[in-house]
């Protein structure tokens, strides 16, 4: 724990608008905006001695409050007010945001009870819309005898989830910012619950385009739903528990994934009777639609934007601070200049990318080494699912506690390869058991990764928006995943399984190496141990368990 250096004056500083947070270590000198031009979202500043309230929390600008004294000894001038503002590891603020500071200062910290039934709720719809969204895919061999269609034009029903979410996520977040979590709510679920009705319509085989049109609906509904899990931890969630309700979150979408590949294969068997595959794909459709139709209500009648005080301060922070203040444009210029940033999104885009591909391709690839094999197929898309469930829940808690987000990934990203290399080499040997174990495995670290990379995103972009960052992550992963899945699906066709799977561990090997070079920028850490210290030296009780006040983001699928 880094401690402010205390000095036996402060440093005399006017209160002219300035800025001056450079990243630690770095020798970038300070500079100051041009006269009349009002200072961005900067990054993790560090809080100096605690001169006035407002420095007392460190929060969503990275700034902190800063009010200016000017010595006997004359005034300095700006040049020199700015390096000593710096060698204190101080930054001023600008009139409005003192205001808000202030503001959220006196602004009462409180845990709703609802934000359990908020983000099982969520969790609940987003698994409705994953299990739509691998319910062709696990049953791949049926769709296609049914609809009489290509295996790639079933393919595509999954990959039309990946290939939606990546024009719309920035009209979808945007609008996250603008208008809040309950309208994004209300709009994914309803999506979702309409997409499931219309598949209703397409259960005769020349129907195949309405059930295109009810999965592209589903499609739509997904850009709603995976922005959401970082923003309701913050939203929430005390700084002591968003990356486990973060967790819980993306649970959902996993868990959706999983029933996906264990229900559609008991469901709808292989008959060769037309009429009888009809009634039982009938039946998954059904029920699908009455489940995310009740899912829908009770977003309408328990889902409401905010808890009634912020779970934080830095929430508190946050919903004081004016709205004109924060430029989505900005904030996403500001994150693809990040380099660490860069190659996270990439790194993450491979991981993920591999992932969508291989739960896409799995029928396919246990069916051609197991004839008749639909249901096991079905059984290890939901070992690698559930494996990764506990993998995302473990690896959420020990971030919790150890915050060592740069081991904790590269460590894992190496497993993933370990993982998918071992059940590359074991697909083929003709022993069930040693393909679900070696399933089991890649899914631990794999799927465990999801989370994982979100609350990476967040310390190394903190303080920008984690709904910004988290679907800049998610558009790499749906690109990759396209790639992938088409790329790995013809080199099956051509020369089987396992050139197929080498191909997906050549890319996990360079997201390997690239992860080795990202640099652990903790700007979100650096920002709570500069915040804790300022409110104990403010004579503070710091909050929560950790006294972590910087909000919290992550996300999946």
């Amino acid at each position: 724990r880094q401690v402010c250096p205390s000095a036996a004056a402060p440093p005399v500083v006017p209160s002219f608008p300035s800025r001056c947070s450079p990243p630690r270590g770095s020798q970038t000198p300070c500079t100051a905006p041009a006269p009349g031009r009002g200072g961005g979202r900067g990054g993790g500043g560090r809080a100096g001695p605690p001169l006035t309230a407002a420095a007392s929390e460190l929060g969503g600008g990275g700034r902190a409050g800063f009010s200016g004294q000017v010595g006997t000894g004359g005034e300095p001038s700006p040049a020199e007010a700015r390096r000593a503002a710096c060698a204190a590891g101080m930054v001023q603020q600008e009139p409005g945001e003192a205001a808000a500071a202030a503001a959220a200062g006196t602004a009462e910290v409180r845990l709703s009870r609802r934000r359990w039934v908020v983000v099982l709720l969520f969790s609940s719809y987003s698994l409705c819309n994953a299990f739509q969204w691998i319910q062709y895919s696990s049953i791949n061999n049926v769709f296609l005898r049914f609809y009489g269609v290509s295996a790639f034009a079933i393919d595509w029903l999954s990959m039309s989830y990946m290939l939606t979410y990546i024009p719309l996520l920035f009209p979808v977040a945007w609008l996250l910012d603008k208008r809040g979590l309950r309208l994004i709510a209300l709009a994914g679920s309803a999506l979702n619950a309409l997409g499931a009705w219309v598949k209703l319509g397409s259960l005769k085989p020349h129907l195949f385009p309405v059930t295109v049109l009810g999965q592209v609906i589903c499609s739509l509904a997904q850009v709603f739903i995976l922005g959401m899990p970082s923003r309701i931890a913050s939203v929430w969630f005390g700084s002591h528990e968003v990356s486990t309700a973060c967790s819980i979150a993306v649970f959902g979408n996993q868990l959706g994934i999983a029933v996906g590949f264990l229900v559609p294969p008991v469901l709808v068997p292989n008959v060769e009777d037309v009429e009888k595959l009809a009634y039982h794909i009938s039946i998954m459709f059904f029920m699908t639609a009455g489940v995310a139709t009740a899912l829908f209500i009770l977003v309408v009648i328990v889902f409401k934007e905010k808890p009634q005080h912020p779970p934080s301060r830095a929430q508190a922070l946050i919903q004081s601070r004016p709205p004109e203040e924060y430029s989505y444009v900005q904030s996403i210029l500001r994150l693809l200049r990040n380099a660490n940033f860069l190659l996270l999104m990439v790194t993450y885009g491979l991981n993920t990318g591999c992932f969508y591909a291989l739960s896409t391709l799995l029928n396919r690839m246990v069916i051609h080494h197991y004839p008749g094999e639909e249901v096991n197929a079905g059984r290890i898309g939901l070992t690698i699912i559930l494996s990764g469930m506990v993998g995302a829940l473990i690896s959420g808690i020990w971030l919790d506690r150890t915050k060592t987000y740069k081991q904790t990934t590269l460590v894992i990203y190496i497993m993933s390869l370990a993982g998918m290399i071992a059940y590359t080499f074991t697909l083929s040997l003709g022993h069930l058991w040693v393909v679900f174990v070696t399933a089991g495995v890649l899914g631990f670290f794999m799927t465990g990764y999801l989370p994982l990379g979100f609350e990476f995103a967040a310390e190394l972009t903190y303080p920008e928006s984690e709904g910004t960052s988290s679907g800049l992550l998610n558009v790499s992963a749906q690109i990759f995943g396209i790639a992938f899945t088409i790329g790995q699906g013809q080199i099956m066709d051509r020369y089987g399984t396992k050139a197929g799977n080498i191909f997906l561990c050549s890319f996990l090997f360079l997201g390997t190496v690239m992860t080795a070079f990202i640099k652990a920028d903790l700007r979100r850490q650096q920002a709570n141990l500069d915040n804790e210290q300022t409110v104990i030296q403010s004579g503070e009780r710091p909050e929560g368990p950790r006294s972590s006040s910087a909000p919290t983001g992550c996300s999946a699928q």
